[in-house]
Order: structure tokens, then C-alpha cells, then sequence
């Protein structure tokens, strides 16, 4: 997670772009337009992995430790004065709940990543023994085997893999400031003890945003190097199955650049060898670091503007060209994303950011993203499920019809029109069957024809800012029982009308797609 304090130093020295007026796209209503769709014909792109939609829990969700303030805990008319004003406590979250399992359980199987800021300074507590009142020198914060047991639990109960990244901090250092796995032999090892496994690993979180003590101050391409040579060989012994991936840099959209760029982690000597490419990426800062109307941060009259839905594509381009060069044919995953740095904006829980969340879903799918891990599954603002309620937040409910109906096998749909954004998969567990989301950012109706029977789920909301999301004009509630609220369709064929300001899943089992095995 970006944090706080080493986004100080950035933000500080372009504050003064803050107070440029930004950008405000015209949603005119214009006539309903009908774009006809043969889906019998739509090409195949490329295949995702089948977690493609997966989800970040932050360690200090484990730990306990410091988090984002809630927005209605901000200071009122006025920007922050420094980051202790954008900070409180969080206490260790309970996630083995039968809320929070019928909740995760309906976007399975998916990754789950155990990892962020905190876990770069972290303390395995590996005994039964009550733990230290003081957290050892050399580290923030303790983890305690319960802790770590109880987060695999969950994992296993949802039927999720686990991808989680290793303390950096002084305490596992020698004398020459070099990495030893002096925590990680034991997470590991204690790991193994109780029957678990975690499938993938990244040496440390965002290596190119150092926060000391977390991360040694100058921290450079070749000490990187040097460290992950060092975990490599550590983890061919202890956890040979498990896949290593990196660099993780911290990447921004807003033409900011953080720290030591990945291509210098790639080209650095000793080689790393990575057998999936990560990175983070967020498309802007939230407004408890910048004013949502700077270039820096992002407003709500924004929030549907073709700008701020494309920022992710040159990222994804770039790392896909740092795959080529240096680990040809591996994965690219992207473990950490949202909707803003600095824990969120302000409307993220609402309808409005429900397109982004499956646009940039959609977009980086076809674009070539293997697997993407939204921050947060729990969190405040920036959770898809709120932390203090356990209620799901708006975007929440399109990411359950995504996990229901878009399959691995990518089709393209054509080109996106502006406002109207279409895109195509195999339909999920129907051979030849295919899968259509439209995403309608305008106010006025939109409709695509095409031929056969089709399933048709609308999700609208009273307001774009509303947390409140209707499916086929049905309010969409958790019951009292914890259970999912039934998602039933609409059967449509022919001509499917696009409500304004819709994101629509479209279902059709007969296409006869033979990219689709038919």
C-alpha cells in the first residue's frame, strides 16, 4: 500500500500543481444509439488466469497497526495539515466470520495477497508462548502464529490462493545492510508445519517507495539485486514450489515517478529471475492528500471521463515490455490497485466508481494483465467490502457478476465508443457460450441487438453516489442469514436496452463462439 509518509516527499515538492483547475468532461444526452453484435464471430484475444479478479488484505488487517482515517474523521473545510491528521489505529480484523466467507466465497476461487506497507517490517512471533510487550529491535509491528494461522484458515475456506511478500526492515539485516532470511526461515518453516502453503511470494513490498526503517534509506537497483539473489536461493530450499514475483514497483498516474524505475530492478546484477512480473499501480492520490481537483488527485465529475478510465494502459504497456526483455513467457500480474493512493477517494464506496472497477477489470484483460489484486477486499474507503460494517460497498456487486459470468478466454468486442464501453469473454461454464459487459456512462440510453436468447443483469443505483446498487431494478441485499440475495436475470433477445449510467452483463449461452469451444 502506498503509504503515507514516503508519498510525503513527492507530494511536497509538486504541491503546486494542486491548485490547477481540473478537467470536467460534458455528459450530454444524446439519441439511443443501437450497436449491433454478431457474437458468433468475436475473435479470440488471449487467456487470463482463472483468479484473474482477486484481492489484497492488508497485513495490518493481521497485526493490527495504522490505516487511512475515515473520511467523516477528516478535518472539515480544509486540506490535512500534515499526514498525522490522515492516520488512526486499526486493531486486527476478525476475517473468519460466516459473513466474511459467504461474502469472499461468492468472487472464488481467486489469490488472495497478505501484504502491504506493514509486512516489510514485520516480527514472526514463532512460538505458543504469549508474545513480547515490546516489538523486537529492527522491527514495527508482531505477527503472532495464531494470527498467521487464522489468515490461512480464511484463505483455504474460500477457496483462495495466497500470495503474501517478507520483512526488510533492520532486523533482518547483517552487518553490510544485506538481506537474511532470518524471519522468513521460520514463517516458512512454521508454515509448512501446520499443512499450509503459500503459492506465490514477492521478496518485499514496492522496493522503488523505500520507508525507512522499513526499507533501508538509499536503497538502490543493485542492493535489490543482491537481496533477491539471496532470497531466491533461500526459497529453492525452503518453499521450492513457490512462485517468486517482482519488482512490485509502486507506479503512479499522474505522471509522477516514484523512486528507482523497474527496468533498472530488471537489468541489475546478479540478474532477477522472476517467474511472474508485478507491479502496483494507482491511477491518482485521494483526497486526503491532494484536493480532488488538482491534476494530482481526482473529482467525481471526473470519474467517467475516458482519461481517467485509460490511465492504466501505459503501465500495463510498459511492464509488458519489461516481460519481453527480461522474463519472456511469465505471467504480469498486478498486486496492488485502486481507485487512489492515500486509502482511497472519498466516493469509491459508491456507484460511480463501479466503472472503473470493471472497466479497468475488463480493459487490462484484454490488454494482456494475467491477474489483478484490487486493494482492499476490507477496508475503509478503498474496500470492495467495508471493514467497520462488513457491508458490501457498490463495486462489490459487479465484481460477484464478473467471477459469475466473464471466463478466461478474452474475445474482442471492437472498439470503445465514447461513453459506451463494450467488451467480450466466453461465457463461464458454457461451452460456446459468451459473455458481453456494457458499460453505459452517460445519461442517456444506450442498446446493443444480437441474435439468440440472451440473460441480461443491469446494475443501476438511486445516484452515482449512492452505496446503494439495483440489479434489473431490484435493491441488491446481504440477508439478515449472511447469504447472497438471489441475482436473477431478465430473459431479453434482439435489441437490449443500456440503461443511463449502467453497467450491464449480458449472457448468451447459444452464441455458437467457436473461440468458445463451440
Amino acid at each position: 500500500m502506498f503509504h503515507a509518509r514516503k508519498l510525503c516527499g513527492t507530494i511536497c515538492a509538486i504541491l503546486a500543481l494542486a491548485c490547477e483547475p481540473g478537467i470536467v468532461p460534458v455528459h450530454a444526452e444524446e439519441p439511443t444509439q443501437v450497436r449491433a453484435i454478431d457474437v458468433s464471430r468475436l475473435p479470440f484475444v488471449r487467456q487470463t488466469d482463472e483468479r484473474f479478479q482477486s484481492y489484497q488484505i492488508g497485513f495490518s488487517h493481521l497485526t493490527g497497526g495504522e490505516t487511512w482515517k475515515a473520511y467523516d474523521a477528516m478535518p472539515k473545510g480544509r486540506q490535512a495539515a500534515d499526514f498525522a491528521e490522515v492516520r488512526e489505529a486499526r486493531a486486527a480484523a476478525n476475517l473468519n466470520t460466516r459473513r466474511m466467507r459467504n461474502l469472499t466465497k461468492a468472487l472464488a476461487p481467486l489469490y488472495i495477497r497478505y501484504s502491504g506497507t506493514t509486512a516489510n517490517s514485520v516480527y514472526f512471533h514463532n512460538s505458543d508462548s504469549p508474545p513480547p510487550a515490546k516489538v523486537p529491535e529492527g522491527f514495527t509491528v508482531l505477527l503472532t502464529r495464531e494470527r498467521w494461522k487464522e489468515a490461512l484458515r480464511f484463505a483455504r475456506s474460500v477457496d483462495a490462493k495466497v500470495l503474501t511478500s517478507f520483512a526488510n526492515s533492520a532486523g533482518v539485516r547483517d552487518d553490510n545492510h544485506a538481506w537474511t532470511p532470518k524471519m522468513a526461515q521460520e514463517w516458512m518453516a512454521y508454515t509448512r508445519s501446520i499443512g499450509s502453503r503459500i503459492y506465490a511470494a514477492e521478496l518485499f513490498n514496492e522496493p522503488n517507495a523505500p520507508e525507512p526503517p522499513r526499507i533501508p534509506k538509499g536503497f538502490s537497483a543493485d542492493d535489490y539485486a543482491r537481496d533477491y539473489a539471496a532470497y531466491r536461493a533461500f526459497m529453492a530450499k525452503a518453499a521450492p514450489g513457490v512462485r517468486l514475483a517482482g519488482p512490485g514497483n509502486a507506479m503512479l498516474g499522474i505522471g509522477v515517478t516514484l523512486g528507482t524505475p523497474p527496468e533498472q530492478y530488471a537489468a541489475a546484477a546478479p540478474r532477477p529471475q522472476w517467474d511472474i512480473v508485478s507491479y502496483h499501480f494507482y491511477p491518482a492520490l485521494a483526497q486526503r492528500c491532494a484536493p480532488a481537483t488538482s491534476p494530482l488527485g481526482m473529482s467525481a465529475d471526473r470519474a467517467l471521463s475516458e482519461e481517467w478510465l485509460a490511465r492504466p494502459d501505459a503501465e500495463l504497456a510498459r511492464f509488458k515490455a519489461l516481460r519481453d526483455q527480461y522474463a519472456p513467457g511469465a505471467p504480469i500480474w498486478l498486486t496492488e490497485t485502486g481507485g487512489a493512493a492515500c486509502g482511497g477517494l472519498i466516493w469509491q464506496p459508491t456507484f460511480l466508481d463501479a466503472f472503473r472497477y470493471a472497466d479497468t477489470h475488463a480493459r487490462l484483460a484484454r490488454g494482456g494483465l494475467d491477474a489483478m489484486f484490487t486493494h482492499a477486499l476490507i477496508s475503509g474507503s478503498n474496500g470492495i467490502i467495508d471493514e467497520k460494517t462488513l457491508e458490501p460497498n457498490a463495486s462489490y456487486w459487479p465484481a460477484v457478476l464478473w467471477r459469475r459470468l466473464m471466463g478466461q478466454r478474452v474475445l474482442d468486442a471492437g472498439p470503445n465508443q465514447a461513453g459506451l464501453h463494450i467488451y467480450a469473454h466466453c461465457l463461464r461454464g458454457s461451452r460456446g457460450g459468451v459473455a458481453l459487459l456494457a458499460l453505459n456512462m452517460k445519461d442517456g440510453a444506450d442498446a446493443v441487438s444480437i441474435k439468440g436468447r440472451a440473460r441480461v443483469y443491469a446494475l443501476t443505483a438511486p445516484g452515482l453516489e449512492s452505496k446503494a446498487v439495483l440489479l434489473n431494478g431490484r435493491l441488491l441485499t446481504v440477508g439478515k442469514d449472511d447469504r447472497m440475495p438471489p441475482m436473477a436475470p431478465r430473459a431479453e433477445s434482439g435489441r437490449i436496452e443500456l440503461a443511463p449510467y449502467s453497467v450491464t452483463y449480458i449472457a448468451i449461452p447459444q452464441a455458437n463462439n467457436a473461440a468458445c469451444g463451440a
